[in-house]
């Protein structure tokens, strides 16, 4: 295998970074991207094996030729927050801050009734806060609620007491976690599960629907979170995958873009003349 190592301009500030750094590993099946995601918890040499997969691995036979997504509002202000919502049928919104419940009522309020509404905590509430913040959030109709607290045995609370349904991100990093998380969906990131196999054993053993979701690589690595959505049986709720348009620059020639909610199942090839534009030295 050969190393392309790049840094990629952001649009805006994302964990207060300017800039995605991603190793891209070309191998007989193609290519894959390592790009562990700062203060987001997974084990950069787990990701380094998605790449790896990636890059040795070909694909699993996809079953279905697109996938539907969703946009990402992030925590700003409600003007903002519903600009960004407008012409989506799926979006998803960041919680955890005193701005939540505005920002919340502004994107229902652009998406209108027939759109579906998620939200996002990140782990960020203590039990009790969440139960109060969901509480709070329900009356805009909210299709669930995403790690809204850190832990499993956390979330497998949470879930008693409130009628949303919630969905397990962070805490689950393995089969045994898959085994034993309590919730209506979970939420999988290829890359820091270790690569598609590894995603796959984890979404069988957890026996719930999967949420396919990004960590805002490149169309490099974001091809390989889509190729696992679209080998799903089932596939009900939108996928996070809608997030190369976060990158002011990407490494392929035609980014993996969605076009009306939706993401055609494909695998771009970058172009020599981006990694080099973007290569940065080993």
């Amino acid at each position: 295998m050969t190393e392309h190592r790049v840094r990629v301009p952001l649009r805006t500030p994302l964990a207060g970074l300017m800039h995605r750094d991603a190793v891209l590993l070309a191998g007989p099946a193609g290519w894959g991207e390592w790009s562990p995601l700062p203060g987001y918890p997974s084990d950069p040499d787990v990701c380094r094996r998605a790449a790896e997969e990636a890059a040795t691995v070909p694909f699993p036979p996809a079953r279905r030729d697109r996938v539907r997504v969703n946009a990402l509002i992030p925590a700003v202000g409600p003007e903002t927050a519903a600009a960004l919502a407008q012409g989506w049928a799926d979006v998803k919104v960041k919680v955890g801050d005193a701005g939540d419940v505005a920002r919340v009522a502004a994107v229902r309020d652009a998406i209108g009734p027939q759109g579906r509404l998620r939200v996002d905590a990140n782990g960020a509430w203590d039990v009790e806060t969440a139960v109060a913040m969901i509480a709070r959030l329900a009356p805009f109709d909210l299709e669930l609620v995403e790690q809204p607290v850190m832990t499993i045995e956390d979330l497998a609370e949470v879930r008693r007491r409130v009628d949303v349904p919630v969905a397990a991100d962070e805490c689950v990093r393995n089969v045994d976690d898959a085994r034993r998380v309590e919730a209506d969906a979970l939420v999988v990131k290829v890359q820091p599960l270790g690569g598609i196999a590894a995603a796959t054993q984890v979404a069988e053993a957890a026996g719930i629907p999967i949420i396919v979701s990004s960590m805002y690589e490149t169309s490099v690595g974001l091809a390989a979170a889509l190729a696992f959505a679209a080998a799903l049986d089932d596939l009900p709720f939108a996928c996070g995958l809608g997030t190369a348009g976060l990158l002011a620059a990407d490494v392929v020639d035609d980014p993996l873009l969605p076009v009306a909610g939706w993401l055609a199942v494909r695998r771009p090839v970058p172009a020599g003349d981006l990694l080099a534009r973007y290569g940065v030295g080993g």
